[in-house]
């Protein structure tokens, strides 16, 4: 492992991939690593060796390429303990010219008519020996990696996006791991909006916990309470046993142990807390915005197919409503974003620019949305 480390230092850039599991467990399991540095291509088996060491690899200047790598980064986290300093993601960079989201699969067929060999989704990469089969599969994802980077790099300076990219590969390196923020786990309930706000006190310190409580347990949340047991236990607010079985959602293995004491003084908990907000929706918008936000969208999914810029990158419903809200840290306020998108947006509002349908020529159809500046005299 030295003399690879060593390998991925000295190197101006290599491959990483991850293969893990996380079904059974809280945090994810790490079962394979793939590296490609230089011009060499290597498993390494997490169950037999020390990954920890990779840290020293992770803190140096050579720049780590995945794809896809939010979770990755999460895995290594735990695994590893730590993350590289300098990444670069491909399918991030491939959204700036063009593709959607795409799969590795796509951009090697994409940009390199490369089809590597399917392999079975639901392999066990677990279990010990690893087939020829999934160790071929495995090497795929890392094998072409830095020859996709270096294909949509040139194609990316080209367009002048580089920065772009890079700082959206900085971002990534920035977003929470799991596990990270229990206090902020009951943002993931489904129907939380439709809480009010005593019961929304109540779901976050019951989610808090039992986020904490799988942390400790490393297992799934939902091993520990249903969403559905956190939504009726925050409607209900129970103070007492008979009262929490009552709740919706809750079964008798919810409440095993001490578990119905923890979850009881999680409610009072939360009973005495002030009501957390919401994050920003169309809701919070004024009435008269919500049809500005529908257009927009609109124009927005239109000018991320004419810049061929994946609709995500540029601008996601919650960015244009943090924008139309004022709210100064929105990511349409600075950068590229600002310059594409978020100055048009403020010309849309203040009346000196409007949206117009247009339709190909010779016919009445609409086939979309223009931006026009409006002179003097149009503006009212």
């Amino acid at each position: 492992m030295d003399e690879l480390i060593d390998q991925m230092i000295q190197a101006e850039r290599y491959a990483l991939d991850t293969e893990f599991h996380r079904e059974k467990t809280y945090f994810p399991k790490l079962a394979l690593l793939q590296v490609a540095v230089d011009s060499e291509l290597l498993l390494i088996d997490p169950l037999r060796v020390d990954v920890g060491v990779l840290a020293r690899a992770f803190d140096s200047e050579s720049l780590a390429v995945l794809h896809a790598a939010q979770q990755d980064l999460d895995v290594l986290t735990h695994a590893v303990g730590a993350v590289p300093r300098r990444l670069w993601d491909t399918q991030l960079g491939a959204g700036f010219l063009g593709y959607g989201t795409p799969s590795l699969m796509s951009l090697l067929q994409g940009e390199l008519s490369v089809s590597p060999a399917k392999g079975d989704r639901l392999t066990d990469w677990l279990r010990r020996p690893l087939t020829e089969a999934q160790c071929q599969y495995a090497a795929s994802d890392v094998a072409y990696l830095l020859e996709v980077f270096d294909r949509i790099t040139a194609q990316l300076g080209e367009l002048g996006r580089t920065e772009w990219a890079d700082q959206a590969c900085i971002d990534l390196l920035a977003k929470p791991m799991s596990g990270s923020r229990p206090e902020e786990a009951w943002l993931r309930l489904k129907d939380v909006r439709t809480l009010r706000p005593a019961a929304r006190a109540v779901a976050q310190s019951v989610a808090a916990w039992r986020e904490r409580r799988a942390m400790a347990s490393d297992i799934p949340v939902r091993h520990v309470l249903a969403d559905l047991a956190v939504l009726g236990i925050a409607q209900r607010q129970p103070t007492s046993m008979d009262e929490l079985r009552q709740a919706r959602g809750v079964d008798e293995r919810s409440i095993r142990g001490g578990f119905a004491e923890e979850i009881l003084a999680a409610v009072k908990e939360g009973a005495s807390r002030t009501p957390p907000d919401l994050p920003a929706g169309t809701e919070d918008v004024d009435k008269e915005l919500r049809p500005a936000i529908t257009l927009i969208s609109a124009w927005v999914s239109q000018l991320a197919r004419t810049e061929r810029i994946d609709s995500v990158l540029l601008a996601t419903r919650s960015d244009l409503v943090a924008f139309l809200r004022g709210d100064p840290t929105a990511r349409l306020r600075t950068g590229w974003r600002a310059e594409l998108l978020g100055d048009a947006i403020s010309a849309l509002m203040d009346g000196r620019s409007a949206l117009t349908f247009t339709a190909a020529n010779g016919s009445s159809n609409v086939v979309g949305l223009r931006l026009v500046d409006l002179t003097p005299e149009q503006i009212l």
